[in-house]
């Protein structure tokens, strides 16, 4: 699968998966990523949503 729009690389997923005591290599973590990626695109469709950033989903105004 490809993503355009992805955040995080191999390196840093790797990262977080050690932080987190899970021994990954190079291929569980693009798996990894490929899954999440895809459960996120996919819940997105559900919801009716696109894909955005989270700053489109913030608002400076106040609530009332």
């Amino acid at each position: 699968m490809n993503f355009i729009d992805k955040k995080i690389t191999v390196t840093q997923a790797i990262t977080i998966l050690v932080k987190n005591d899970i021994d990954a290599d190079k291929n569980d973590a693009i798996l990894i990523l490929d899954f999440l990626y895809l459960i996120s695109k996919n819940t997105n469709k559900i919801e009716g949503k696109t894909s955005e950033s989270l700053t489109t989903n913030r608002t400076s105004k106040k609530a009332r």
